[in-house]
This record gives C-alpha cells, structure tokens and sequence, in this order.
C-alpha cells in the first residue's frame, strides 16, 4: 500500500501538551503520545511531581518539558502555556486531562463544592484552551481533546454536578469545533467510562461497587488509562484529521446499556 492509502498515527514532529499529567489517565496519553513520536509538554500541580514522567518520555528518545499549573489559578493556567510555548515555540495538540469529581448527594451540595467542581471542570478548562488556542490560531493549525467522562451522557447518583460538568464540556467541544473549525483546528471529546487509577482505585477494590460497575458495562471490565490513551493518539494524529465536534465514548457500552 502507498503512503496516501495508509492512515498515519504518527505524531513525531507534534508537541503535545497534556495537562494533569502526573499520574492516572494523563500519565498515560502522555507516555502514549511520546511513544508515537511527539515531544511532551507535561502540565503538573505540585513541584517535582513531574519529574519522573519526564525521565520516562526523554527514555523514548523524546523532549519534555514539565510545567505547574493548578487550574483555580488561571495566572498559574496562562504562565503555564505561555512557558510551554516559550520552550518549544508552539503547541501542535492540546489534552485537557484535569477534572474532579467529589460525590455528594444534590440535597447535600454546598455552594463552595458546586464552585470548586466548575471551576475546575469547565473556567479552568475553558481558559486553559482559550489561551492556547490563541496560540493555534496564529498557526492556522492545531488540536483540542478534552477528556470528558460517560458522566456527561449517563446519570450518575451523587454525582449531579460532575456529571453536569461534563456534559458542559461535550457541548462546549461541539461549539467550540464549529467556532474555530476556521482556523484550522479540530476540537474533540473523549468520555471514559470508570478506568484503574490511583483515585478510583479504593471504590472499585470494594466488590460490592466493582460488581455494580461491571453490571453496567457490556463489554464486562473496568477500563485501563492505555484504553483513554489510544483514543488521545488517534484524535491527534493525521488519521483524523476530518473529525471535529465528535465525542468518542471508550465506555464499554455503559451508555449505549441505558445505564
């Protein structure tokens, strides 16, 4: 077959910004990504906690540059990009991975738990792509992958307002592809089901919760972050180069079940 009727999942060449990528779902595309040849920008909350990935990604034989950035702050958010940017002279592919989710029932919400999980979920997603998609439109060239979750197609009990977040954020993809659809950029959305992390780790080690999640998920397992990792590759990489405003569900079925 010739180069024109191959698709290509190559992104060398491509630096490749992903933000809350210490650990989880974000340590995954980041390593995933610098596995398919992009060099990483990895955004991090706390000093040093990125300075293990980097060893990783520079052991591929890739660059790496690590940033701190804590999404309430959107100071620290713009420092953060305008650094990235300042290191490697642009930004070819942005990975919103930052997103929290604290359960608690609706008739139990506080305001300060409504604000912190917006302004996490959606300001600090917003301006975090506001700011670099500055930098892409000068380019005419770039793209967004916002991780959302099944959350924002599903319901979720005692979780009404991260669900609320997310489906946000699959709308605001749709907008935000049609927008910017002019300047050469594509704007997509990837909704995981529950995946093995750190942080989801100690719900889903209790049976009686694995079994509820299981009994959601046709395809019958929980996810890994290489399964949220390999959608971040394919959307970023020349084979789909024609989708925009798509939100890919790599949830097992869970949304298709009615669940």
């Amino acid at each position: 077959m010739t180069a024109a009727t191959t698709p290509s999942f190559e992104l060398t060449g491509k630096i490749v910004f992903v933000t809350g990528a210490s650990r989880g779902i974000g340590r995954a595309c980041a390593l995933a990504c610098a596995g398919s040849g992009a060099d990483m920008v990895v955004g991090i909350r706390k000093p040093g906690d990125g300075e293990a990935l980097v060893a990783e990604i520079e052991a591929l034989g890739r660059r790496a540059f690590a940033v701190r950035m804590d999404l309430s702050d959107l100071d620290s958010v713009r420092a953060a990009v305008a650094q990235a940017h300042d290191h490697f002279g642009r930004i070819d592919v942005l990975v919103n991975n930052v997103g929290i989710g604290p359960e608690n029932l609706a008739e139990d919400v506080t305001e300060a738990d409504f604000d912190y999980t917006v302004n996490i979920n959606l300001k600090g997603t917003f301006f975090t792509t506001q700011a670099v998609g500055k930098l892409m439109m000068s380019r005419k060239s770039g793209r967004i992958i916002n991780i959302s979750s099944q959350a924002g197609s599903v319901t979720l009990r005692g979780e009404s307002i991260y669900c609320m977040t997310k489906a946000a954020i699959n709308h605001l993809t749709r907008c935000l592809a049609a927008e910017w659809a002019r300047h050469g950029i594509t704007v997509n959305s990837i909704a995981p089901t529950f995946i093995w992390t750190d942080g989801t780790r100690p719900s889903l080690d209790q049976p009686e919760f694995h079994a509820h999640v299981l009994a959601h998920i046709p395809l019958g397992r929980i996810g890994d972050p290489i399964d949220v990792a390999g959608a971040v590759v394919f959307l970023a990489s020349p084979a789909a180069s024609l989708i925009t405003g798509a939100n890919i569900m790599v949830d097992g079925g869970w949304s298709i079940a009615g669940g």
